[in-house]
């Protein structure tokens, strides 16, 4: 039999139980509420575009826009920030040039996000390497002098096709060095970034590895280096049109450690080849990994810049909206 103090001891453990229960539940509805709340409320990503979108590959030097005219158009266009690719400084690297850059950018409205540079490690010659070490510390110190917090950089190539146009002709796929492996070249990378790393914490400048040919053609490649050296000081910067191959599914591997990413854009046709990508699936893969950073248009196509461009702007603005 079922004393009265039994039945009340069993009466409370139900009435604890449905508590519990219901505590649980409501628990559970409120953090699914908040997860669905936080991604929507994510903000857009910042678009910003390269000083690259503006240069006319094929043209003569003379006819390309300065650094000083892709700020001001930028601006013009609606941009959120600008990158500054460091070939286009043309030698002109002085500390007055470094600080009206930056008033030129501030007045504009205009952050300046990142700084995309090139440098080469695949390489035997060891003086060869330091020479490219020492290259992007200055490119880092330039960098800082700038305010800018992210700086693009690359593996570099073996060098064995005949030009750059024959590398695009052959899908960026490059012959090892005769005499050499592909090991060896993982190692002499891996060797120069570690030697870099000082200078990046020194300078305050998060070095981004791009999938960029060379070493870094292939998402494995990227993330070999990365892990292999597994420091916050050199992550990944994603280019979305650098696969030519399986492009989802290898940036899908970049995304864990992204922390900068260059959008392509082909209209007109690319100069070299074009890559239909589908920014909407992008943005959501990025956004699912909670990116938040900079989306920075590389335009590469032979349409008019002064079309182009804008229309750009437009894809990614919808694509990278802040919607889940």
């Amino acid at each position: 039999m079922v004393t009265r103090r039994d039945f009340g001891k069993q009466l409370a453990a139900a009435s604890a139980g449905g508590t519990l229960l219901g505590s649980m539940a409501v628990s559970a509805e409120v953090a699914t509420t908040s997860t669905a709340a936080t991604a929507a409320a994510m903000p857009p990503n910042p678009i910003a575009i390269s000083t690259y979108s503006f240069w006319r590959f094929r043209d003569d030097p003379a006819d390309r826009l300065s650094i000083e005219q892709c700020i001001d158009e930028s601006a013009r266009m609606g941009f959120d920030a600008v990158e500054i690719l460091h070939i286009q400084m043309f030698d002109d690297e002085s500390p007055a040039r470094l600080q009206d850059l930056k008033r030129r950018a501030l007045v504009n409205g205009l952050d300046l996000c990142g700084f995309s540079t090139h440098q080469g490690f695949v390489s035997p010659d060891a003086d060869k390497r330091q020479q490219n070490i020492d290259h992007t510390i200055r490119c880092m110190q330039l960098a800082h002098e700038l305010g800018i917090p992210t700086m693009r950089v690359n593996t570099g190539r073996w060098g064995t096709s005949k030009d750059f146009d024959a590398l695009m002709a052959n899908r960026g796929i490059e012959p090892v060095l005769p005499g050499h492996t592909e090991k060896e070249g993982y190692g002499w990378v891996i060797d120069s970034f570690e030697k870099l790393l000082p200078a990046a914490e020194k300078y305050g400048v998060l070095l981004g590895l791009e999938n960029h040919w060379g070493l870094g053609r292939t998402a494995e490649g990227v993330m070999r280096i990365v892990n292999s050296i597994d420091s916050p000081w050199l992550q990944v910067t994603m280019d979305t049109g650098n696969f030519l191959e399986d492009p989802y599914d290898q940036l899908e591997v970049l995304v864990p450690k992204t922390v900068y990413v260059q959008a392509k854009t082909y209209y007109g046709g690319g100069v070299w080849y074009s890559v239909d990508l589908d920014y909407p699936r992008i943005a959501k893969l990025l956004r699912d990994h909670g990116y938040r950073g900079y989306i920075a248009l590389e335009f590469e196509g032979t349409a008019p810049w002064k079309e182009a461009i804008p229309k750009s702007l437009d894809l990614l603005r919808s694509a990278f909206s802040g919607s889940s």
